[in-house]
């Protein structure tokens, strides 16, 4: 025999709502973490075959490994840098 328990079931829909639309990343795009304060940026998939940014997954490789704390690639630059580098890829 079970019991129902509606408002926690309801709650935790609504968390996990809340929770996903600040991970949501468009189809095509990915999030990445840059800076020292760790912006969140989310960029076209498109830019992981152009070198320069091919240069940034080296380092982040280097630095963090496969281990992201965030759950979106770290990319290990300040975000003047990213900014200029993506600037250029636009």
């Amino acid at each position: 025999m079970g019991f129902r328990l509606p408002g926690i079931k309801r709650a935790s829909f609504a968390a996990y709502q809340a929770s996903s639309k600040a991970v949501d990343v468009p189809k095509g795009y990915l999030a990445v973490y840059v800076g020292e304060k760790m912006k969140r940026f989310v960029i076209p998939i498109s830019y992981l075959n152009r070198p320069s940014f091919q240069n940034l997954l080296s380092q982040a490789e280097e630095e963090f490994g496969y281990n992201h704390p965030k759950g979106g690639l770290t990319i290990p630059c300040s975000e003047d840098v990213f900014n200029s580098i993506t600037f250029c890829l636009n």
